[in-house]
């Protein structure tokens, strides 16, 4: 038989101290002792005798708990509770029954709560004192409004709001909050109803490490943990072994269990004296806690203590439906935003100016910190973000190391020690690629999440040193949390990254039915190109033929009109003889605009004969042939040289100058006429011209000072036979002079028009490559 009393070696076991490398070590399960605000019984369940008894019973009931072993509980019950406790004990399990009694033969008879379950081969009975009249009465309508209150809550954060509120209506303690767990066991506190004169904790983060694991699973199966003064010393168990197994028994189920050392301590430098916590669980995982705090020790009652631990596990049945309401809450405002953003893509000819131009931006679909839209070379930023260059850098990263499409990271800095830069707008970051080209990227940032975080008590000075062993604070808590999560970013939650993937794709389909529809234009462009090549080809084809075959019949005519006034004028009236003048002239201006007509067909039918010319030389041999003219005229031509040399038909240019200088000349009325032809300044490239690329072309130009042209004139004077005048003024002509030379141009690639205001000469301009 284990010797009854406490021996050295069990206060020794109780006394180990508990640092931060062996806390998740710690037995918490099996303490061998209890707090002393009860006592506890254990019974043999087959002889129902006492076969261990905490410390204090002699300083509670007067009964030192060496006498009361091996006995049983008629040492303290009188025969009606006997029986009724007996009637308990049959079907108990380790779910605890509750029953109120008095210690009829204990002096002065006190009355206490029993609280009984079974467990680990043992039959438990807690003791804890309380006056007959302090028995708590059910209030029906706080816990129907309560009720009421949680299924009404639509949003998480609500229904966390009305537990905690609830909690503190029931217990009366100074502070109740909810901490909540992350994915990395991490918590953070994220509601809370206190005393008013108390500063708030809303916000605050913890580590993983100060709720150990073993820690997390007793919470699992216990839903609540009370110790009303954490000032206790712990009483322990006599004997402390289970004479049956030898070891401490297996405490789980106990409400009057002491707690670890190391918590203890943790409440202390929190200024917490007396502490409920009340498990909230998730799908069989802890999702978090409600945990209470008292400045002063406070001992609620048990069916106080279980009508919170009725909230606790009705705040765990609704907790699913509640986040799926979030979480769709949450999508639904993601699809809405997209669906806005998809509007605006859609409407701009540019899809890079609809995912920014107008609210919601591409920032805006979910929650992050900024938004960066990286497209052929150009680059738009929305909200925080990195610096252009820095952005520059990560897309380098990306194209040597992201291997999928859609990429995502909540700590950049952890894949590249350059993200360390970056870390206050983009220590996490989703990456859409846009096309195969490289740099083309859709980028969401966040902020690294130590940067989003206040601590509320941040002015508190923490106790680190305890008698040569270091104990945590809240601020250090915080501190070790910050730490641990540095250079990280709130996760990106599956949605988030699905709705990128989405807006990757929109812009993937949207930029390939654009391409398609650009491609069918193209093509059809194409036929219709085809189809008015052919068209001109024949129309030339027509004209050369109609024009020489013509020439025959029409030079006939001429003769034999001749002829009859050579011949027969004499025998004809003056009459006859007029239409037979009226013959010869209008066959000879048919003739004219017949040869007008051949000469631009073969423009469009020949190819250029394609050389370096110098333009110096050409306009030479021009002046040389117009010499005769010029004299005849009282014309003087100017050429503002040298003139450059470049690829182009000898010939065509000629005939072009030709054509220019003539006309300058003719539709002139001025005693001394001028025509100044050269090279042009950039600047002088108006009108039609400025979509000619700068750089490229020459631009030349012919300026005379004769009649000029009148605006509305100066784009009709360039069709065939397009004449401003009658035909007996300025020497008459076909009109089909400016229409060769403009097409002769178009034939080398450049332009031809004119700037001119009546009675103030007129400048023909046209342009030339400067290489073919």
């Amino acid at each position: 038989m284990d010797n009854p009393t406490v021996s050295a070696a069990d206060v020794a076991m109780l006394r180990v101290p508990i640092t931060l490398t062996n806390c998740d070590r710690e037995p918490i399960h099996l303490p061998g002792a209890i707090q002393p605000y009860g006592f506890l019984l254990c019974l043999d369940p087959a002889t129902r005798r006492i076969v261990q008894a905490s410390a204090n019973t002699e300083t509670l009931i007067g009964r030192a708990a060496e006498g009361l072993l091996h006995g049983g509980l008629d040492q303290l019950l009188g025969p009606d509770k006997l029986a009724e406790i007996g009637t308990l004990l049959e079907g108990l399990t380790q779910a605890p029954k509750l029953l109120g009694a008095r210690l009829e033969l204990v002096a002065g008879q006190p009355f206490y709560k029993i609280i009984l379950h079974r467990y680990d081969d043992l039959l438990w009975l807690e003791f804890e004192p309380v006056a007959e009249t302090d028995a708590a009465t059910l209030d029906l309508s706080f816990l129907n409004a309560a009720l009421g209150q949680m299924l009404a809550a639509g949003k998480v954060q609500e229904f966390c709001q009305h537990a905690v509120d609830q909690v503190r209506a029931i217990t009366g303690l100074d502070r109740v909050a909810i901490y909540q767990f992350a994915a990395d066991e991490s918590g953070e506190i994220v509601a809370e109803a206190i005393r008013e004169d108390l500063a708030p904790w809303l916000g605050l983060h913890y580590p993983a490490s100060d709720i150990p694991q073993q820690a997390r699973a007793m919470y699992l199966k216990n839903w609540l943990r009370f110790i009303p003064d954490a000032g206790y010393e712990p009483v322990p168990l006599v004997p402390v072994n289970n004479p049956v197994t030898h070891r401490p028994p297996d405490m789980t189920h106990a409400v009057l269990r002491s707690v670890s050392p190391f918590h203890l301590e943790y409440l202390h430098n929190m200024g917490t004296a007396a502490t409920m916590t009340i498990s909230l669980i998730h799908r069989g995982r802890l999702w978090g806690m409600i945990t209470c705090h008292h400045l002063t020790p406070r001992l609620v009652s048990y069916e106080l203590r279980e009508l919170c631990q009725f909230i606790g596990k009705t705040f765990s049945a609704l907790l699913p439906s509640k986040l799926q309401h979030d979480e769709d809450d949450y999508q639904l405002r993601i699809h809405t935003q997209q669906a806005k953003l998809f509007e605006h893509v859609s409407a701009h000819a540019n899809f890079v100016d609809g995912l920014h131009q107008e609210a919601p931006t591409v920032k805006d679909v979910f929650e992050c910190g900024g938004a960066a839209i990286c497209f052929d070379d150009d680059m738009v930023t929305v909200g925080a973000t990195p610096t252009q260059p820095q952005i520059r850098e990560l897309l380098d990263w990306l194209q040597a190391n992201a291997k999928t499409d859609v990429f995502h990271t909540n700590s950049y800095a952890a894949l590249n020690p350059d993200g360390l830069a970056l870390r206050a707008t983009a220590s996490g970051f989703i990456a859409a690629s846009l096309t195969d080209a490289p740099d083309n990227y859709l980028l969401w940032f966040r902020p690294e999440v130590v940067e989003t975080v206040t601590w509320a008590g941040q002015q508190e000075k923490p106790q680190v040193l305890i008698d040569g062993q270091v104990f945590l604070s809240p601020r250090q808590s915080f501190e070790a949390w910050k730490e641990l999560v540095e250079n990280t970013a709130a996760p990106w939650k599956p949605v988030e990254i699905a709705a990128a993937r989405d807006i990757r794709l929109h812009i993937s389909d949207l930029r390939l039915k654009v391409f398609n529809e650009l491609q069918a234009r193209a093509q059809s462009l194409a036929r219709l190109n085809t189809e008015l090549e052919r068209s001109n080809d024949e129309l030339d084809s027509f004209a050369y033929v109609a024009s020489h075959d013509l020439k025959e019949p029409l030079r006939g005519i001429h003769n034999y009109s001749l002829f009859l006034l050579e011949d027969y004028a004499d025998r004809l009236d003056a009459e006859g003889v007029h239409k037979l003048e009226t013959l010869v002239r209008l066959s000879q201006r048919m003739e004219g605009l017949i040869e007008s007509l051949l000469q631009l067909s073969r423009v469009g039918r020949t190819d250029l004969v394609v050389a370096d010319v110098d333009l110096n030389a050409v306009l030479a041999e021009v002046a040389e042939l117009l010499q005769p003219r010029f004299e005849q005229t009282h014309t003087t031509l100017t050429v503002a040289g040298p003139l450059p040399t470049v690829r182009a038909d000898g010939v065509r240019l000629q005939e072009v100058f030709h054509n220019l200088i003539s006309n300058g000349m003719k539709y002139n009325d001025q005693a001394a006429k001028t025509v100044d032809v050269g090279l042009a300044p950039p600047e002088a490239t108006a009108g039609a011209a400025r979509s000619t690329p700068s750089g490229e072309f020459y631009t030349f130009y012919v300026r005379d000072n004769g009649i000029g042209i009148d605006a509305r004139h100066q784009t009709s004077i360039f069709k065939l036979f397009k004449r401003l005048h009658a035909q007996d003024k300025y020497g008459g002509g076909t009109g089909a002079g400016l229409a060769i030379a403009k097409k002769m141009v178009e034939k080398h690639g450049g332009r031809l028009w004119v700037e001119s205001a009546p009675g103030q000469g007129a400048t023909f301009y046209f342009t030339l490559p400067q290489s073919l």
